[in-house]
């Protein structure tokens, strides 16, 4: 599949981890290289460019001459508090050596900044006034430096997928050291095929998916199964492509770079849904039987607590829960209408009977069918 960047409204590339280490945890020659095509790119198209990053553990380890990955939060936090201000001095550096006045902008964010609607749009629109700017590139990040275990995107895979799912992106590239998914692990059997497009991810693309491995980074090949995902139900077609090969980026948009691309459906989210999906952290679990998931899936109804078998954490009404089947399954995310103790009193309750134990609420449903949405 080929992409015209005269037709490709925004492209957002991932520059993983893998890509920007070295001996001394941090080698800046891939960036170079990646660079100078964005640059290339922007001066022959009008195309919007953003760049999610890695790597501020890593230029802080260099520049602090640590050999091992810091292992405790606070320790994580400071030595990338030091290596974001190294990093983005090398992106401003090499965009204004090779971009004929282009510059950089750093956007840094934690879950927090996607978990509340109001924060959410802003981030959107912050990114789309410095696109406006059209001599700007965003670098965006994890903020390691802040944020807290729980209000950690785990990898920037994944925040590579929500911004792109919220900018409607014609494209999500995330440039590792493997050029794509293979049915098994390369390295062990050379001879295990490799998987050109992926239409759907079943649960056998899921086995295929490995895990992480280097020493400053945090995803692998599942993260980015996951990143997958939640940019097809966005609408974005994402390709997983190896960044050490020379002019990948051209040869990605040419159809001729051996990658996996994974296919979005044809129905793509609506902005709310993806907030709903992908932009809150899941507070926790509700279970419910076959006839509720029957209902969910195949005739588009509510949730109602008859159909509710378990609440699984603590929640307040209005968080974001994950709906599972009897077996433990996701199967949709949601707003949920009452909090987790109040789950717990009505569950396999009839409508009629809620109002005598939970009185004063104007809906009897668990989850609004408008407020939930299918994975």
């Amino acid at each position: 599949m080929t992409f015209d960047p005269d037709a490709l409204d925004t492209l957002v590339l991932k520059i993983g981890t893998s890509l920007l280490s070295g001996r001394l945890a941090f080698d800046g020659h891939v960036m170079e290289s990646v660079v100078k095509e964005l640059c290339l790119l922007k001066q022959q198209h009008d195309i919007n460019v953003l760049i999610v990053s890695s790597g501020a553990v890593g230029c802080g380890m260099k520049t602090l001459n640590l050999t091992q990955r810091p292992e405790s939060l606070p320790d994580k936090q400071a030595v990338a508090a030091v290596g974001q201000a190294t990093l983005m001095h090398y992106y401003e550096t090499l965009f204004m050596t090779y971009g004929e006045g282009l510059h950089t902008a750093q956007v840094l964010l934690t879950l927090r900044d996607l978990d509340q609607r109001d924060s959410y749009l802003n981030v959107r629109n912050t990114i789309r006034n410095l696109f406006q700017m059209k001599s700007v590139i965003p670098i965006v990040n994890e903020n390691d430096s802040t944020a807290v275990d729980q209000l950690r995107f785990g990898d920037n895979d994944t925040l590579s997928a929500k911004i792109a799912a919220k900018l409607s992106a014609g494209l999500l590239v995330i440039l590792s050291d493997v050029d794509g998914l293979y049915a098994g692990n390369p390295q062990k059997d050379p001879e295990v095929p490799h998987i050109p497009v992926v239409n759907e991810i079943t649960p056998t693309i899921e086995e295929y998916a490995g895990g992480a491995g280097t020493l400053t980074g945090t995803g692998g090949m599942r993260t980015k199964i996951e990143a997958a995902r939640i940019a097809m139900a966005a609408g974005v077609p994402t390709i997983i492509a190896d960044g050490h090969t020379p002019e990948v980026v051209r040869n990605v948009l040419s159809g001729t770079a051996r990658c996996t691309l994974f296919q979005p459906g044809e129905a793509a989210l609506s902005h709310r849904k993806r907030w709903i999906a992908f932009g809150r952290k899941i507070a926790g679990t509700i279970r419910i039987d076959s006839g509720a998931c029957d209902a969910i899936l195949q005739q588009g109804k509510s949730l109602l607590a008859a159909g509710v078998v378990a609440t699984i954490g603590t929640y307040r009404e209005g968080d974001s829960v994950e709906i599972q089947d009897e077996e433990g399954t996701p199967i949709a995310r949601a707003l949920v209408n009452y909090s987790s103790e109040e789950v717990h009193q009505i569950m396999g309750r009839k409508s009629h009977e809620i109002i005598a134990i939970v009185g004063g609420k104007s809906h009897f449903e668990i989850v609004h069918r408008d407020n939930l949405v299918i994975i």
